[in-house]
């Protein structure tokens, strides 16, 4: 399998587990603590971020042996892309689908990550992980 289709899978593969994260993180600060859904998506989202990049780092990427020394310009830069489109497109999507619409939030928080994935892979693989 070329290394890119397999990177594509690993990458889904550490997003599956990061869905989890959030919704878990997002569940607990929304129903758990009371915060409200804005912050709370922000938080959760923040809690997948760092966990995907610990992952995509040691495994979805781990073919291109990466410097550890580049460990914190790759974080850096994998928050300001990866993160950035996370918390903009899951922000106004939440706001869209359980704010104004009433959707329920973690259904809300499904549809956003999933919108947000595609865009997050290319500019992981041609920006971050390069």
């Amino acid at each position: 399998m070329k290394a890119g289709w397999a990177a594509w899978l690993r990458f889904n593969a550490v997003g599956i587990i990061g869905v989890g994260v959030q919704l878990v993180a997002l569940a607990i600060l929304r129903s758990g603590l009371g915060w409200t859904i804005r912050v709370a998506t922000i938080v959760a989202v923040e809690c997948a971020v760092l966990h995907n990049f610990v992952w995509h780092e040691r495994w979805t990427w781990a073919h291109r042996a990466l410097n550890w020394r580049g460990i914190p310009r790759r974080l850096l830069r994998f928050n300001v892309s990866n993160g950035l489109i996370s918390i903009l497109g899951n922000v106004v999507l939440m706001e869209l689908l359980a704010v104004r619409l009433h959707l329920n939030y973690l259904i809300s928080n499904l549809v956003a990550i999933g919108a947000c994935s595609l865009l997050n892979f290319f500019v992981s693989d041609k920006l971050v992980f390069k």
